[in-house]
């Protein structure tokens, strides 16, 4: 079960929910995935929905990779993602989200 408070999203890939969490080891590797621009620039991406399938692509293996999935960007390419594309990327949307959102005040 994914924690929303530890920056945790959950996806079901090929029927196996996992849990997706950008660690900073995954955010480093994001970045370098990307090539260009910055991780900024994706935020901004996704915020005014101008993000590509391949961002969506990128954030989702590392986000998964961050949280303890040992496959490979080349898995998620032939993987039955539950939701589909709009689910990825939702996911994917989250799981940014959440790496970057301060601790509530409790």
């Amino acid at each position: 079960m994914a924690n929303p408070h530890a920056g945790e999203v959950a996806l079901t890939l090929n029927g196996e929910t996992r849990v997706m969490k950008l660690t900073l080891g995954a955010l480093a590797e994001l970045e370098a995935k990307l090539g260009t621009g910055s991780l900024v620039d994706l935020v901004e991406r996704f915020e005014s929905g101008g993000f590509s399938a391949g961002d969506v692509l990128a954030l989702v293996a590392a986000g998964l990779r961050g949280g303890g999935w040992c496959g490979t960007r080349a898995d998620l390419l032939t993987a039955e993602i539950e939701g589909g594309p709009v689910e990825a990327a939702r996911a994917a949307a989250d799981c940014l989200a959440r790496a970057f959102a301060l601790p509530e005040a409790g």
